[in-house]
């Protein structure tokens, strides 16, 4: 049998390459488009763009408050999920994965939506005052105002009570896997609780807590949907979404994206080069977890339980008030509603732009899913059956938008797309005439990480000599495909799909910059723009974004039941 020529060779790869082709044309280009933009002038190529950002008053006030954000974010987070990580890593909770299960849903709960209600809970004649004016506690007729006339404290507060989950899942799968014998040696040579944790435990937890870090400050940093709603414009995010949306597409709109893609890029590549750089000794992977726990007392278990109940409490409190305000028939200067009335979502049946926003996330989020089925499941395939050096520069780039800011990759593509030259494919691509492809196109790559990864698991499941005994028997590879392979990972295909589906439903940034035109709005579009009337515009917005919660809701109940325990590691760093 001859060898096969160079070109044969390089043919059988063709699946590979026409995937790095999507990717080269939707993930890298649109990045790439933004660099040279941020400092072309008439000259050529000037730092003067970028430089002016630090001493514009404005957009240097933004740059501040948005790494502000970042930070108290990580620092409020941390605080929040490091009592629970450390005993449910350490000891054994009664109900441990119920506990981390019922603590992961403020995660995929959307901020977007959440801020209405919180803005409600803390206006000056909202429920908070309404409680502590009814204990006796302030002056109704002079309320604090605990938003101090910013929405800086609400956006960092909704962030917290959102993205804490990320930190919790991280920091208890690193202080699972320390070596508790190292802890022990250090004991046994005299260190003291506070010694050992400070020089063994903290240092070896460090790899978990700077993933989930970093991720936490990213999202916080780069978030647009929330500071909209609570209308706090001094972040860089805002600044990049009224350029776009006054149309002034500049280079200082170049110059802001390349500024938030530089910081958190970096931040990113930074942190896993220190974690990577290091070496850290953990517990053999073939160990059980129960091993390594220690019994915790009754009143342990209790105390641990009442702490998470009252943190889930409270991490549901903005989204619960935004069930009242979608229920609200009367309420002034009390802390709950007096008389609830379904008005609302009648008023929206009526909407012309709530019916069109429903159906066209409906439509944008299946066909989205769609590709992302197709591409996770080739990708799984090529890496899991056919490694290659090309899998693997694939398999980074399917995980690249997990850190990846969304703002950046919307800006991009609203911009490099829109210069395309006169001809169908413009009409297609260019988002100012008819954004579809486009929305279609973000959502499938920010949420194709979490298809690639169920995939994966499900194909490791798979044993490879069923697939060779159906071929050796004659079976072609669609047949080993359709009788062997796909009913034994059809639970993870359905919980990736059903997870890209859900949060493509209720995705923000690319919604948000993308659709500008009414007719094209998504649900979080529509929320948004009826946020901004004046009379029953919160009333409203809450309404549709109760109808966006529970289609969220009832899609991750059914990805739970199918993907079970591993659904939260879909979530980690």
């Amino acid at each position: 049998m001859t060898a096969p020529r160079p070109f044969e060779k390089s043919w059988r790869y063709w699946p590979e390459w026409l995937i790095l082709g999507f990717f080269a044309a939707f993930l890298l280009y649109p990045v790439l488009y933004i660099v040279p933009m941020a400092g072309r002038d008439r000259h050529g190529w000037t730092w003067e763009y970028v430089a002016a950002i630090w001493h514009h008053p404005l957009l240097a006030r933004a740059l501040y408050h948005s790494l502000a954000l970042g930070a108290v974010t990580v620092v409020g987070t941390t605080l929040l999920s490091w009592p629970v990580a450390w005993y449910v890593a350490r000891y054994r909770v009664w109900g441990s994965s119920w506990l981390l299960g019922w603590l992961l849903i403020p995660l995929v709960l959307p901020p977007f939506v959440g801020a209405l209600g919180l803005e409600q809970f803390l206006h000056p004649f909202g429920t908070l005052n309404g409680i502590l004016s009814h204990l006796g506690w302030i002056d109704p007729s002079r309320p604090p105002d605990w938003l101090a006339r910013s929405g800086f404290l609400g956006v960092a507060v909704m962030q917290t009570l959102h993205l804490y989950p990320i930190l919790l899942l991280n920091l208890a799968a690193a202080l699972a896997n320390i070596d508790r014998s190292l802890e022990d040696a250090a004991r046994s040579l005299g260190a003291g609780r506070w010694r050992v944790f400070r020089t063994v435990t903290l240092p070896l937890a460090l790899p978990g807590y700077y993933a989930g870090a970093v991720l936490v400050f990213i999202t916080a940093f780069t978030d647009l949907g929330t500071p909209l709603m609570f209308n706090y414009a001094s972040v860089l995010p805002v600044q990049v979404f009224n350029l776009i949306s006054e149309r002034e597409v500049n280079p200082l709109g170049y110059a802001l994206v390349l500024v938030i893609l530089v910081l958190s890029g970096g931040l990113f590549i930074i942190s896993r080069r220190g974690i990577l750089g290091r070496e850290y000794q953990l517990a053999a992977r073939g160990a059980s977890l129960g091993e390594h726990q220690s019994p915790l007392p009754g009143w342990g278990n209790i105390l641990i339980w009442t702490y998470s109940l009252i943190l889930l409490t409270v991490s549901l409190v903005p989204h619960g008030m935004v069930l009242l305000l979608a229920l609200e028939g009367r309420w002034q200067f009390t802390a709950l509603p007096t008389i609830y009335s379904f008005e609302a979502f009648r008023t929206l049946s009526h909407e012309g732009i709530v019916v069109s926003a429903v159906r066209n996330s409906v439509f944008y989020s299946m066909c989205s899913t769609g590709l992302d089925l197709f591409l996770g499941v080739t990708l799984a395939w090529l890496i899991i059956r056919r490694p290659s050096r090309l899998g693997g520069l694939l398999d980074g780039l399917a995980m690249l938008p997990l850190a990846l800011p969304g703002i950046v990759l919307a800006f991009g593509y609203l911009t490099c797309y829109a210069r395309l030259p006169l001809g169908p494919l413009r009409s297609w691509l260019d988002p100012g005439q008819n954004p579809t492809v486009l929305l279609i196109i973000s959502y499938a790559v920010r949420r194709l990480p979490y298809v690639v990864r169920s995939t994966l698991a499900g194909l490791q499941q798979v044993p490879a000599v069923l697939e060779e005994a159906a071929a050796s028997l004659g079976a072609s590879r669609w047949q080993v495909w359709r009788s062997i392979t796909l009913p034994l990972i059809r639970p993870h295909l359905l919980a990736g799909a059903i997870l890209a589906f859900a949060f493509a439903m209720l995705e923000v940034s690319d919604s948000l910059m993308l659709a500008q035109q009414e007719k094209y709005y998504p649900i979080t579009r529509a929320i948004y723009g009826l946020s901004l009337r004046p009379d029953d515009g919160p009333q409203l917005a809450s309404a549709l974004g109760v109808i966006g919660m529970v289609l969220l809701f009832a899609a991750l109940l059914i990805a739970s039941r199918a993907l079970g325990r591993s659904l939260g590691e879909l979530f980690r760093a």
